[in-house]
């Protein structure tokens, strides 16, 4: 159980990340919107009318769980790495690390900030594609732990990306170079079974596959691989990603050098 300062100081550092993103809600929630329904117009109508079935349903409603998935991972992670890397710049993470709040607070309280956009985001993605759409829900659970799980782990990348960063370019480096290749590669637009088997076995080796994959399950009731080794996959990665920034705060790696 957490103590009441303990307690105070996450809900505020929570407050104040989901305050920093609404605040300029032009910047940060509508553009999504907005690149999404270009992409549900391009590749779902005019595309798709084309292309017609895949896995047994139109190409519309099975792209859709990817593309919304691609809006939670890169507004998860671009969220945690500007603010982070803001407070960084602008020394006053230096005040939150003296202040008697342990290192996990402060993860949580950024990674928290960042599952928040990522879902709204996400959520917002979702009613827009029902103007394109009809969406059923397969499997509420699944639907949710693979979203909410893939959140936490892109707002832990996030943060790993801000503590090594030491420019505002360098947090747009990873995003630009390993998250969208690794998203695009994914199978936001296709199913791997329609790859030769050199090129299923390389996609079994991308992490955002597994992603993808359990959320278009918890849509669709489609899945290319196990649900649960795409859970394991997330869970390893969650697991690893809050040890190397647990580690690296203790250390003050990036901020006390």
């Amino acid at each position: 159980m957490l103590n009441k300062q303990y307690v105070t100081a996450l809900k505020s550092i929570w407050v104040k990340e989901i305050n920093r993103f609404l605040r300029i809600w032009v910047q940060t929630i509508v553009p999504p919107a907005i690149t999404m329904s270009l992409y549900f117009v391009i590749f779902g109508n005019l595309i798709g009318e084309r292309i017609g079935q895949m896995n047994g349903f139109s190409y519309m409603a099975f792209i859709v769980p990817g593309l919304i998935m691609m809006s939670v991972i890169t507004n998860s992670y671009s969220n945690v790495a500007s603010s982070f890397f803001s407070a960084k710049f602008q020394r006053n993470i230096e005040e939150l690390l003296v202040a008697p709040v342990p290192n996990y607070l402060i993860i949580w309280g950024y990674v928290g900030g960042g599952v928040a956009r990522g879902l709204m985001v996400g959520l917002i993605v979702t009613l827009v594609s029902l103007f394109f759409v009809d969406l059923h829900i397969y499997n509420i659970a699944v639907l949710i732990a693979s979203v909410l799980c893939t959140s936490i782990l892109f707002s832990i990348g996030g943060l790993l990306n801000a503590i090594f960063a030491k420019t505002f370019d360098d947090i747009s480096i990873i995003p630009t170079f390993v998250l969208t290749p690794l998203t695009y590669l994914g199978g936001v637009f296709y199913s791997i079974s329609l790859l030769p088997d050199f090129w299923q076995g390389v996609s079994h080796f991308n992490p955002v596959f597994y992603m993808i994959n359990a959320f278009r399950y918890g849509f669709l009731g489609v899945s290319d691989v196990p649900i649960l080794w795409s859970f394991c996959v997330i869970g390893v990665f969650i697991v690893i990603g809050y040890a190397l920034v647990s580690i690296l705060l203790k250390k003050g790696a990036g901020i006390r050098s």
